[in-house]
């Protein structure tokens, strides 16, 4: 077993303080990661709070995580104590289910083992990135070029395949009119996926502030959704709409914006369901749907996609220490687009 530094929840209603815990020992197919960065995800707040139900405690938060491997086991091929990886949303599944088989082990039928706030196959917690180290098979484990960042790479280990998985999933590109709801962590990685695949890209947001931003990041036009006239003006415009806000809004106002055969993708979780209209649905045979994160095959698509293409996050980096007030921060939505932790900052 191999001691570790680390910040955890204690419960739901106090604020993350330093925590020592003992990650496994090294086995045959497993690589041990020494953690240079850890992105911090809006999803990080809800189980910490609890606010999904179910949360599991003492808790370590953290699936957007890259590093450098200090140890691999006797059997692994993949991967040289040296190199650069990554971990993201989850490190096992049941490998056996149609969804597994189908390189969709997010969708695993029997559950996959969540980096954190889960339980692995032993029934053990699992304990994620805001630690020092940690050790996975290496079937679960991503490799990450030495040409990006790597701050700015940490968040594409959720941010980024929770944006790239539905524009891949849809075909979207060259010719297609798109519109991203919200442009926060996920928001802003939809907007450079979506321009890089060739698409017209507009940014639907509640700040006017936000839309040098917008087009900064490579979004062709911005629109202020608390304006009744322009809402009204985009009505039938798009093709595809990815909804990245996971605070509580209005579904129905969105769907009027989508074309004959349209979709609507979310991928932002508000607190409370919001009603649908079947009208809104039914009138242009329009479609709402889901999509979570993305498969191990896929996410190692998209971190070569983004080395390739020169795309990572933009974060703002901090210490551990200030991890309590990112949280409040992020509520606020004042960061600019990902608070990413250093590690360094824990030992």
């Amino acid at each position: 077993m191999t001691p570790v530094n680390a910040y955890a929840a204690q419960s739901a209603t106090t604020p993350l303080t330093p925590f020592n815990f003992e990650r496994r020992d090294v086995g045959t197919n497993d690589v041990q990661i020494e953690i240079l960065y850890c992105g911090v995800c809006h999803s990080d707040i809800h189980q910490a709070r609890n606010e999904w139900g179910g949360s599991i405690f003492p808790m370590v938060p953290g699936h957007e995580i890259v590093g450098r491997i200090t140890k691999v086991g006797s059997g692994v091929k993949k991967f040289i104590v040296g190199q650069l990886a990554g971990v993201g949303c989850f490190v096992d599944s049941c490998r056996t289910c149609p969804s597994c088989l189908a390189n969709e082990e997010q969708y695993c039928d029997n559950g996959m083992v969540a980096t954190y706030n889960g339980r692995d196959k032993a029934g053990n917690p699992t304990y994620g990135g805001y630690s020092t180290q940690i050790v996975v098979d290496e079937k679960y484990t991503l490799h990450v070029a030495e040409s990006l960042p790597i701050e700015g790479v940490a968040p594409l280990l959720c941010a980024g395949i929770t944006t790239y998985s539905p524009l891949r999933h849809w075909n979207i590109g060259k010719g297609h009119k798109v519109a991203i709801v919200g442009l926060g962590g996920l928001g802003h990685m939809g907007v450079k996926f979506a321009a890089s695949f060739g698409a017209d890209v507009t940014v639907l947001s509640t700040s006017k502030s936000k839309e040098q931003d917008a087009l900064n990041l490579g979004a062709h036009h911005f629109a202020v959704t608390k304006d009744a006239v322009t809402m009204k003006s985009l009505q039938g415009k798009f093709d595809f709409i990815l909804s990245t806000i996971s605070a509580p809004h209005e579904y129905n106002d969105y769907l009027n914006l989508l074309t004959l055969n349209g979709t609507m993708v979310v991928v932002g979780v508000p607190p409370q369901p919001s009603i649908v209209g079947a009208f809104n649905l039914i009138g242009k045979r329009r479609s709402i749907a889901g999509s979570l994160i993305g498969g191990i095959k896929e996410t190692q698509e998209m971190l070569d996609y983004c080395a390739e293409h020169n795309i990572v996050s933009d974060v703002e980096v901090i210490k551990v220490s200030a991890i309590n007030e990112a949280y409040e921060r992020m509520l606020k939505a004042d960061v600019r687009y990902r608070f990413v932790i250093d590690i360094a900052s824990l030992k």
